[in-house]
């Protein structure tokens, strides 16, 4: 299954109420947060967060599931190394999914990941990773079994 194949079957009409895309969907809010925090926010910042708003179909009913008010939105430096991890892990795999990889895309990611407390080359080795992953012989995809052997590697 190619990439792009991939990402339309995780659209948000396929996986409504799925714990994967309402944890993406708490990411890309933790991320705008902290974008919008910054007294400006470069233009192409700008244009790779609303890329990601769409690609999420997000619409004001996920504002009010997850919470949200934009108004008084904060970036929150979420719990564990793990969850951290994982964060970062959606969001990867999210700019890998549409088969266009921007460079300011990457850049978004970094800064986040930088913001968790991570290493910038964690956003690159999580995309290796990402990218190689349907030559691995694995079946299911489990998520945060996925992060956690991450980590291990990462740190070991």
């Amino acid at each position: 299954m190619t990439p792009h194949a991939e990402f339309e079957k995780m659209t948000p009409s396929v996986m409504k109420n799925t714990e994967h895309l309402v944890s993406v969907k708490r990411s890309y809010f933790n991320i705008l947060a902290l974008f919008l925090g910054d007294e400006k926010i470069e233009t192409r910042f700008l244009r790779c967060l609303l890329k990601w708003g769409f690609q999420l179909h997000l619409n004001p009913e996920d504002l009010k599931q997850a919470d949200v008010d934009i108004s008084n939105l904060k970036f929150n430096s979420i719990g564990d190394k793990v969850e951290k991890l994982e964060a970062i892990y959606h969001l990867v795999y999210m700019i890998y999914l549409d088969e266009v990889v921007e460079d300011v895309e990457l850049e978004v990611a970094t800064i986040y990941a930088e913001e968790l407390g991570f290493k910038a080359n964690v956003v690159s080795e999580l995309f290796k990773s990402i990218a190689t992953e349907p030559y691995d012989e694995s079946g299911e995809r489990n998520v945060r079994q996925e992060v956690m052997d991450f980590l291990k590697v990462y740190e070991g």
